[in-house]
């Protein structure tokens, strides 16, 4: 396979991101893209070259020159789309959360498994050039035993509405940033075997939009004597923080990725672009520097592209997804019943996970 020909299904801040990476990868060309709202699709397509646009993303999967699509949808469409996808033959790249529930996990898992397509999980942190350095550390035993991972992603609240209404996100900041700091402690760990998890959380500012949560907390506790923690905000101001911190037996590290690849700045007015545009940038902000490759969201396309073409395997797929929501799910029934979730486990069945917090 030459170049691999991709569909963006959604037009919105992900979708956006997903045009733009594109185009840093040199395997890849976007041919379509797809969106509902009237007018949205071609416009988004015109402003960048795309081909073309459909309003139903099922035209656009009955495509005979798409290889992959990339799902860039609110959370509620993830699983209908990528069993759509698979059966229209087409491998998948499907933001994060992977989807609302484990029974939907695992129909996207399966649909993609029996039509012989890819499932890929868009984590771009284990993609981030910073984070990767910090993940090779520990590979390389610079930092002896790895015994505790932080990290952290922290701002004032998400880039689009639907993000509030828990009935299209399933839940809050945990399910939406917190899931990038599950999978990178549990990536940097080698992806060992939970054993327990245990949450806190709250609507601490944000009480007159929604009803999820906008701070949380997250202990993972793995095999191996091992522990991740996972604190992430939509009620912190003054701009966007993302880091982490390794500790090992010989040694420690500290990832900032946003802050050493920007630039202090002062704006009256304010600005934005992908990220900047979570939070206000009025006043001093830290304006990033190549933020699309600082997030690793090139990297991790191109990865994805050399998969479809046969050249490597997914170091992130559905199943990583699926254990990934598992684990979400376990922390919102912690900060709901106030006590640690023993593996194994097996979640109540519930249509969102804020469901497990709220007591629904």
């Amino acid at each position: 396979m030459d170049k691999v020909r991709v569909g963006i299904l959604g037009t919105g801040f992900v979708g956006d991101i997903h045009a733009a990476a594109f185009k840093m990868v040199a395997d890849a060309e976007v041919v379509a893209v797809a969106s509902p709202s009237p007018g949205k699709a071609k416009a988004f397509a015109e402003e960048r070259g795309i081909p073309h646009a459909f309003e139903d993303y099922r035209e656009l999967l009955a495509m005979k020159q798409i290889d992959m699509v990339t799902l860039c949808l609110p959370n509620y469409l993830h699983a209908q789309a990528c069993i759509d996808a698979a059966a229209a033959g087409k491998h998948v790249v499907c933001e994060k959360p992977l989807c609302r529930s484990l029974n939907e996990a695992d129909q996207m898992i399966a649909a993609c498994r029996e039509a012989g397509v890819l499932l890929m999980y868009a984590e771009e942190l284990c993609f981030a050039p910073k984070y990767v350095r910090a993940k090779k550390l520990v590979d390389e035993g610079a930092l002896g035993r790895v015994f505790l991972v932080k990290q952290s992603e922290e701002h004032f609240g998400p880039h689009s509405d639907w993000f509030w209404d828990v009935n299209k996100s399933g839940g809050g900041v945990l399910l939406d940033m917190g899931c990038h700091s599950i999978e990178y402690a549990r990536w940097v760990f080698g992806k060992p075997a939970v054993k327990n998890v245990y949450a806190n959380m709250g609507v601490r500012v944000h009480t007159d939009r929604t009803r999820g949560e906008d701070h949380s907390l997250c202990i993972v506790e793995y095999e191996g004597n091992r522990v991740a923690l996972a604190e992430n905000s939509w009620a912190k101001q003054g701009g966007v923080d993302d880091q982490c911190e390794i500790y090992g037996s010989g040694g420690f590290t500290r990832a900032d990725l946003l802050r050493g690849s920007s630039l202090l700045t002062y704006s009256e007015p304010g600005y934005g672009y992908a990220v900047e545009k979570a939070a206000s940038t009025r006043g001093y902000t830290f304006t990033m520097y190549e933020e699309l490759w600082n997030y690793g969201f090139p990297q991790e396309m191109a990865h994805f592209v050399r998969c479809v073409q046969g050249r490597e395997q997914p170091i992130e797929t559905g199943e990583d997804g699926r254990e990934v929501l598992k684990i979400m799910l376990a922390a919102y029934e912690s900060a709901g019943a106030g006590r640690r979730i023993d593996w194994p486990y097996e979640p109540r069945k519930v249509d969102k996970p804020i469901d497990l917090w709220l007591g629904k």
